[in-house]
């Protein structure tokens, strides 16, 4: 049976990445070695994180000013490491509360800092972005999560402030072209458009660092990082390395231009197919919906069920909603085929069909 994963993270990887992967495991790149066995300071591995890096910043069209660097501990440890790199004990840094991972970020800054919330669309729930910002002009930097996997909600624009901006794009970092330059640090993890489970993506420009005067333990210091070339400590060698498997992907197959005609059109085939299905209820305000999860209920639990039934019965995996949220959601990162998204619309049809 054909699987179809609409998995929210760890998510689908393409094809041909799981197996080079898989390769590597056993004879990476001829050596007689496994990926799993080389040193991360030997020659072998800084060519695969300086190819990695090098795709980061083509791809977002970043000069010398920026640095990335391949971190442990997932993007809930930059909730913390970004306010104790940024935010000074009495400055004041804004925050956007669109959504779960966006309240987290929140109360980890309060830890270090001061947190004006610059908009909050809790009132409706997190369905829809709240775009009207109250930003302090003090303000160390602007946070605010650009697609929020749990509601289904997704940024379009980038906000217009003069403070740095802070954004977190775990969910939708490289499915679309932006001004990357606007940015002055960018944090993702890698399980959901670039890579395998385990290592997070962080990208800062230099001159927002060393503004602060706490002491920061080195480890979480991004400039001691820097100064390490990313290698201030064992890095997650395989994860860089899937992950620099699938940005080679991305940029083989047509760059972020690519990926975001190709977003649009799985989203415009399954957002259609929802709207023309009266037992299904998209949760999210239409200009808002996000391009890589679809959210959206049935009218009753045991619909619900019997529709997550058919869908385990079809090989369609990671449709139930978050558990914090309820409902359903359709996950459509990078390498999800645009086949796997006509077959549940298919699905929905005859479900639909059923219950008429």
């Amino acid at each position: 049976m054909k699987m179809h994963n609409f998995n929210s993270g760890p998510s689908i990887l393409p094809q041909e990445v799981l197996a080079e992967a898989a390769n590597a495991i056993h004879n990476f790149n001829n050596t007689g070695l496994s990926i799993l066995e080389i040193g991360h300071r030997t020659s072998y591995f800084e060519a695969v994180l300086h190819e990695a890096q090098q795709h980061v910043k083509s791809l977002m069209g970043l000069g010398n000013d920026y640095e990335v660097l391949y971190l442990h501990g997932g993007a809930t440890t930059q909730f913390m490491q970004v306010p104790m790199n940024l935010l000074d004990a009495n400055a004041t840094a804004a925050y956007c509360d669109n959504g779960i991972w966006g309240n987290k970020a929140i109360k980890e800054a309060k830890l270090f800092g001061n947190v004006a919330v610059a908009a909050s669309s809790a009132d409706k729930n997190h369905t829809y972005i709240n775009k009207q910002l109250n930003i302090p002009a003090n303000s160390a930097y602007l946070h605010y999560t650009t697609n929020n996997t749990v509601e289904g909600t997704q940024w379009h624009h980038i906000p217009d402030t003069e403070v740095p901006v802070i954004a977190d794009m775990s969910s939708d970092i490289f499915c679309r072209p932006m001004d990357f330059n606007r940015f002055s640090l960018i944090y993702a993890g890698a399980q959901k458009n670039m890579g395998a489970a385990g290592v997070t993506l962080t990208v800062i420009k230099k001159d927002i660092l060393g503004k602060i005067s706490r002491a920061i333990p080195p480890i979480m210091d991004y400039r001691k990082h820097i100064e390490a070339d990313a290698l201030l400590n064992t890095p997650p060698v395989f994860a860089v390395y899937v992950s620099m498997l699938t940005l080679r992907w991305i940029v083989n197959n047509g760059g972020l231009v690519a990926m975001e005609q190709k977003a649009k059109e799985r989203a415009d085939l399954l957002y259609n197919a929802l709207d023309a299905q009266p037992l299904f209820t998209p949760t999210v305000a239409r200009e808002d919906r996000s391009l890589m999860n679809a959210v959206f209920v049935l009218p009753t639990p045991e619909l619900e069920k019997e529709f997550l039934d058919l869908c385990k019965q079809q090989g369609m995996v990671g449709v139930k909603g978050h558990r914090s949220v309820g409902g359903l959601r359709v996950s459509m990162y990078n390498a999800l085929p645009l086949s796997s998204v006509q077959a549940f619309c298919d699905l929905m049809t005859d479900f639909s069909n059923k219950h008429a």
